[in-house]
């Protein structure tokens, strides 16, 4: 059934234009929707009265890892993280090795759910479960696809493990790329090697997708590229035929050279930020000087509120990065511009979020970027949809049982946490 948003201000997410209209959402993957005078007369729809609110395109988290939603509260590692490798090894290493099925589900069940809750309809992620690696994307696509997200999934690939790991990586990629829309995932530099790589980025073309690598996230990626293989990461990647796609995401990038950068900005690939993970792992901080203008913004599995990045990199940008009021935003939205540029599905017009933002001074087009940074919030957000469904409602997710889902994560937490102790 479609549905009727009455009496809202509609923000368009690109010219940020401000109208008032009734809404007719259509249903369907890459439905559109329609800007009424009137109410029709036909009984064909669900009708939202949007008094007061402000409607407006959903949001896309363009880097996410659903394997570290249990890790919440978690007890001490076995050894204190003296450096980012450390932090690896002895959290997020100790983590992956220790997912079953039945804690991905969870995982995959809860992000999903905070993610609509906070108005992020399009989800990319980069999994790792090094123990369960077969079957475990399309674990989580059931889950998103359960509670109403859309999504763009991948599997991290590294030789860590051994080869053994590195060649089951690869098949999992292959298999779900045969019936999804997805990426090839590669851990980072510092854990592939060049046959690993080059078997990733061969399925990558034969697949029509591209690659979703961590770049350059600490110098220690950049230390081991040079004395390895005599070249920086970025310089690499180029090398094996990497950076060729439009649809590759490279994350992170802290990093660089200026031919590193040069590169970037000369090339179709992505870039994406992640500030709040930056600044917990003591790794730098992001400048997006001559990168160009492809980077968007994830949360690196910190969270599921991409208002919430987008304000943390504005505010540590203004130290650190040559960000603005408008550019800001700009990387808020180029997540629905890759989705866009590179045709996958899930994320167009009758993606929407309906806000309950009462502010007590004027809101329009020409002051949006100032309530956008130091106004608007996720909790403002108070219905979702999703492809012309109605996923949220009044804060409250339709499809599933909340109490239930979280009751399951708590459960298969303590399972994980018991793992990871041994």
């Amino acid at each position: 059934m479609s549905i009727l948003l009455t009496n809202g201000t509609y923000i368009h997410p690109e010219t940020l234009e401000f109208t008032t209209f009734h809404i007719l959402v259509k249903e369907g993957v890459n439905g559109e929707i329609s800007f009424l005078k009137e109410i029709p007369h036909d009984n064909n729809y669900q009708i939202i009265d949007c008094t007061g609110k402000y409607i407006t395109q959903s949001f896309v988290c363009g880097h996410h890892h659903v394997y570290s939603a249990l890790s919440r509260g978690m007890g001490a590692p076995k050894k204190n993280p003296e450096n980012f490798n450390e932090i690896l090894e002895y959290v997020w290493w100790t983590l992956d090795k220790c997912l079953d099925a039945k804690m991905i589900e969870a995982s995959a069940l809860y992000t999903a759910m905070a993610c609509i809750k906070n108005g992020v309809t399009f989800v990319i992620d980069h999994h790792a479960s090094p123990n369960a690696i077969k079957g475990s994307l399309e674990i989580i696509a059931n889950a998103f696809e359960k509670v109403g997200a859309s999504h763009l999934l991948c599997y991290e690939i590294t030789d860590r493990d051994g080869i053994d790991k590195a060649e089951q990586g690869l098949i999992e990629t292959a298999e779900y790329l045969g019936n999804h829309q997805g990426l090839v995932g590669l851990h980072a530099s510092f854990t592939v090697s060049d046959d690993t790589l080059k078997k990733a980025v061969d399925l990558a073309k034969q697949s029509g997708s591209g690659i979703h690598i961590h770049v350059a996230e600490a110098e220690s990626d950049q230390d081991h590229c040079a004395s390895t293989y005599g070249m920086r990461v970025i310089e690499r990647l180029q090398k094996f035929g990497a950076l060729e796609s439009s649809k590759t995401i490279l994350g992170h990038c802290l990093h660089l050279s200026e031919n590193e950068k040069k590169i970037i900005r000369n090339c179709p690939a992505w870039v994406v930020q992640n500030t709040e993970s930056n600044l917990n792992n003591k790794v730098g901080y992001f400048n997006a000087q001559d990168l160009g203008d492809n980077i968007m913004m994830g949360t690196d599995g910190m969270h599921s509120d991409m208002i919430r990045s987008a304000q943390a990199a504005f505010f540590v940008g203004q130290n650190f990065d040559t960000i603005g009021y408008d550019s800001v935003y700009q990387r808020f939205r180029n997540a629905d511009k890759y989705l866009q540029k590179n045709g996958f599905s899930g994320h167009c017009p009758n993606n929407l979020v309906v806000l309950d933002y009462d502010t007590p001074t004027p809101f329009n087009n020409g002051n949006f970027y100032g309530h956008f940074v130091f106004g608007l919030e996720s909790q403002q957000v108070q219905h979702v949809i999703s492809n012309g469904r109605l996923i949220v409602e009044n804060r409250k997710i339709l499809a599933i049982d909340e109490e239930k889902i979280l009751a399951d994560a708590r459960i298969q937490a303590e399972r994980l946490w018991v793992e990871m102790r041994k």
